[in-house]
């Protein structure tokens, strides 16, 4: 079999380049978009002292070399998020930034180990407004890349079609036939067994060792190829479990200001209602990485100054977005090395 020629070859570069300049004609009109409605663009230095705490996510490691030879183990980013939010501590109010963000073990059609996040934050305002700005987003890129619909394999959808919202205890009962919120107790604790019954009498394969979220996880993967076709879903209300960064909902505390918004079944974007409480966000920190460490024999260090940031933060809301992904389906790419200037491929 010929190997296939790389990105830099004359022929293959002649054959992406005009996804490649529809991909920057995006950009500008996403600039635009957010200029126009009072929002500043900010950029975020990529090394920072946590990479993040999420259980599953894997960060790339380096030392800094002090100049007086004092070493300090520092991570590339996977997300600006927690930069992001110390500006809006500052004082910031709107802020958006298209940041080159790095995240290990992932290659694949829709997965790269560095890819540009379009992260953005409105403070004191709650999150149906991000959740305006994601679908405003989704036609803009879409006109800009002169489609009307989206395709993604066997999937369609149409661009300016109104948004379904769906909870995710409603994905799970329609797409899956389990009643999640009857595995999870009235204080948000979440009971393994019963989700592992329930997903077991479905036909789900279980580990022994598979926790809530695992199991959880891998009915959320059976659901997402049936979300977004047709039009855009916003699936919403996610579990507090699965949303170590979100505030709780006020009418039910077993849930959180969490959602996703899905487009030919592939996630696009991810959003929360900001979780602003330091001790409460410590104490999920800790729970994520104890489940880091219990997986993957690893934990990340917790950034001390985030959660010192915290208290001073106000309410709000963010968003943040995979520009790769948005520019594949609006221009019809198979995959989203095939709209980066310079990808890593298999």
């Amino acid at each position: 079999m010929t190997p296939a020629s790389p990105w830099w070859d004359a022929s293959v570069h002649e054959d992406r380049r005009p996804l490649l300049l529809a991909r920057g004609r995006i950009k500008e009109a996403i600039r635009r978009y957010f200029t126009d409605h009072g929002f500043i663009e900010v950029e975020c230095g990529a090394l920072q002292v946590s990479p993040g705490n999420e259980a599953h996510l894997h960060a790339f490691a380096t030392t800094r070399i002090a100049p007086g030879g004092a070493r300090e183990q520092l991570y590339l980013h996977t997300s600006p998020e927690f930069a992001c939010k110390k500006l809006l501590a500052a004082g910031e109010r709107r802020i958006f930034t298209f940041a080159p963000v790095y995240r290990n073990r992932e290659l694949g059609r829709l997965h790269a180990p560095e890819f540009t996040m379009l992260e953005w934050y409105r403070a004191d305002e709650d999150y149906d407004a991000v959740i305006a700005d994601c679908l405003a987003l989704v036609r803009l890129a879409a006109d800009v890349g002169g489609v009307r619909e989206f395709h993604y394999r066997d999937a369609v959808a149409c661009a300016h079609a109104d948004a379904q919202r769906l909870t995710v205890a409603e994905a799970f009962r329609t797409f899956a036939g389990i009643d999640l919120l009857a595995t999870i107790g009235a204080d948000g604790t979440p009971d393994t067994t019963r989700l592992a019954v329930a997903a077991g009498s479905k036909g789900i394969t279980i580990a022994s060792d598979d926790s809530w979220s695992d199991i959880f996880s891998r009915v959320l993967v059976e659901i997402e190829p049936r979300l977004g076709l047709k039009q855009p879903t916003i699936l919403d209300r996610y579990p507090r479990a699965e949303a170590a960064l979100a505030r709780s909902c006020p009418d039910d505390p077993r849930l959180a200001e969490r959602f996703e918004l899905y487009i030919c079944g592939v996630e696009i974007a991810n959003g929360f209602g900001e979780l602003t409480d330091p001790a409460e966000q410590r104490r999920r920190f800790e729970m994520e990485m104890a489940e880091k460490q219990r997986v993957h024999g690893m934990r990340y260090p917790i950034d001390e100054d985030f959660l010192a940031a915290l208290a001073h933060m106000p309410k709000a809301s963010g968003v943040a977005l995979g520009f790769d992904r948005l520019v594949m389906l609006a221009t019809g790419a198979d995959r989203i090395a095939r709209v980066m200037w310079t990808p890593i491929e298999d």
